[in-house]
């Protein structure tokens, strides 16, 4: 990965004044001036299930990878690492991919409940779309993906066991397994089973029993939302090294270790997680944040803080609805044409790292193919140099073949965000001559579900619609938001064909498949244009002096993917 690192600061005696200063002030509203680290995120910390469609686009990845352990994380190479302390995953020998799965014998929840089975049972059925209700076979599960999940054909798990051996279908060997059941994914099945009123959520799970899965779901789906100055600490337990200790609209989202936690203890007793909406300059000078993770263009501190500038691997983007205004594929390239994509690049798509680098140099021309995979190049050739610079001339054209005088087009995403409403800007003023009205419907309380309700036209954030950090090596994240019935696919777009590319593509075919597959998937894609790509997501993490271990993690993760490490040298 390649970056500038930019050094800004005071003399150094002011330094070390300023940062034994934030130490003091960090602390000072703990109880006995506990050693605190503020952490600033740049989206809403909404609720505590980071799974859900509004949950994925939230900052409960970069709040809670440490709260809330599973088998492995995303690590700062966007891979997926094993994580040991929770257990051990073993494939079992077999034509079909078998994985037996074993919960280390002292893994705790905070409420002292053991860590069992059952927290896989509940994290496959939520994910899986398989439960459906309802004329229209809705799924009762708000889940944002069901990659990889929805290849499971069952999991073997008796209630309150330590041991689960998870059973893929015949032919469907998810080539993404080690990404599954790990940090975030995990949730307590204990209280959901509590809430919902059942003794555990195996039985109805395995059994069918849809009118108790509806109350597990109903639960799943918006029990763990956050309200600040309004949680109840009861239905957060934890497995990881730090655990939720209150949240208030002044003094953040406070995480504290976890006495239950077997593991190595964390090196900072407390986190204050400060979310978007945070007056992050006030909060710097007032000695509250020691670490920055934030998209970038947006209020980084500088004097007494060492900043990182790096492209992500998600991709800035935009999703189109496939209903109202553009309803119809020519509607949508009509629009597509009119963005400016390479201005869009050169004004706000690469500040400040390394033009030369393979990932985050150029426009994206792929949504089935990462930037820095070796295939890139010949499945993004699809594209063929079409939608980079505005042409009126063609935005017109398919306006008209859309049987449209005129379109009318709202642009949403979470407020405020000075990059993003430059993009919209840009893309206002050089689609209006091909009579596009482009309106700025970005606001402070938007999530990508307005999508899904028709409170916007389209869509601007990060790959799958996230509003934060996104993306990691696999692209899977970014094929199923594509694919239909999945949650990410907040514009409803629906291709059979596509659906089929996508699901074979998560089988680890072939090379020589893969091509061709993202190559075919791609040509429809441009034509029917659900999505228009932009670039790689860049990103900003400023971290005070004195700070030690924060890595910058350019994936969905975010910097807190080890924040247990980090210290504050004071």
């Amino acid at each position: 990965m390649n970056v500038r690192v930019q050094r800004s600061r005071t003399t150094a005696a002011v330094a070390v004044v300023a940062v034994a200063a934030g130490a003091l002030v960090a602390c000072s509203t703990a109880e006995d001036q506990v050693p605190s680290i503020g952490y600033a995120v740049d989206t809403v910390l909404t609720t505590y299930n980071a799974n859900t469609v509004d949950g994925a686009a939230s900052a409960a990845r970069q709040a809670f990878p440490r709260v809330q352990t599973g088998f492995g994380y995303v690590g700062p190479e966007g891979e997926a690492l094993a994580d040991n302390d929770v257990g051990g995953m073993s494939v079992v020998p077999g034509d079909v991919l078998t994985v037996s799965y074993t919960i280390a014998p002292q893994a705790t929840y905070s409420d002292g409940v053991p860590m069992t089975c059952d927290d896989l049972v509940l994290t496959w059925a939520a994910n899986s779309g398989r439960f459906v209700a309802g004329e229209n076979d809705l799924p009762l599960f708000d889940a944002a993906s069901s990659a990889g999940y929805r290849d499971i054909e069952r999991v073997d798990c008796v209630p309150g066991s330590k041991d689960a051996t998870v059973v893929y279908r015949a032919g469907r060997n998810y080539d993404g397994w080690r990404s599954l059941f790990g940090a975030t994914d995990l949730l307590p099945s204990h209280v959901a089973a509590r809430v919902a009123g059942v003794p555990n959520v195996v039985d109805p799970i395995l059994s069918g029993d849809l009118a108790a899965v509806g109350r597990i779901a109903e639960f799943w789906n918006t029990g763990w939302n956050l309200v600040p100055g309004q949680i109840d600490t009861s239905l957060l337990p934890s497995n990881g090294p730090y655990r939720v200790d209150s949240y208030t609209q002044e003094d953040g989202l406070v995480l504290v270790a976890n006495e239950s936690w077997w593991g190595v203890p964390p090196e900072t007793e407390r986190i204050v997680v400060w979310p978007k909406g945070t007056d992050v300059a006030a909060r710097a000078t007032e000695g509250d944040l020691e670490v920055v993770d934030h998209g970038a263009g947006g209020d980084i501190p500088s004097d007494g803080f060492e900043r990182t500038d790096f492209p992500s691997h998600g991709v800035e983007q935009l999703t189109f609805a496939t209903s109202g205004s553009l309803a119809s594929s020519a509607a949508r390239r009509a629009l597509a044409a009119c963005v400016p994509r390479e201005q869009l690049f050169e004004g706000v798509g690469h500040p400040g790292y390394d033009e030369s680098a393979g990932i985050g140099s150029a426009v994206v021309d792929s949504r089935l193919v990462r930037p820095s995979a070796l295939l890139y190049g010949p499945v993004a050739a699809t594209a063929d140099g079409r939608y980079r610079q505005a042409d009126v001339a063609a935005s017109t054209t398919e306006r008209n073949n859309a049987d449209l005088d005129s379109l009318a087009v709202r642009i949403g995403y979470l407020a405020p965000d000075p990059r993003r409403a430059q993009i919209v800007a840009d893309i206002a003023a050089a689609c209006a001559p091909a009579g596009i009205t482009v309106t700025d419907a970005g606001s402070p309380d938007f999530s990508p579900s307005a999508l899904r309700t028709g409170a916007v036209d389209a869509v601007l954030g990060a790959t799958a619609s996230a509003s934060g950090p996104s993306g990691a090596v696999s692209e899977e994240a970014a094929r199923y938001s594509v694919h239909s019935g999945n949650g990410s696919n907040v514009g409803g777009y629906t291709n059979g064909r596509i659906d089929a590319i996508v699901d074979e593509l998560a089988t680890a075919p072939s090379a020589g498949t893969v091509l061709s597959l993202a190559t075919e998937g791609e040509r429809i894609l441009w034509n029917e244009m659900p999505s228009l790509p932009l670039f790689n997501q860049p990103r900003t993490l400023a971290v005070a002096d004195g700070m030690t271990n924060v890595v910058a993690n350019p994936t969905v993760a975010g910097a807190g993917w080890n924040m247990d490490r980090w210290i504050l040298h004071r």
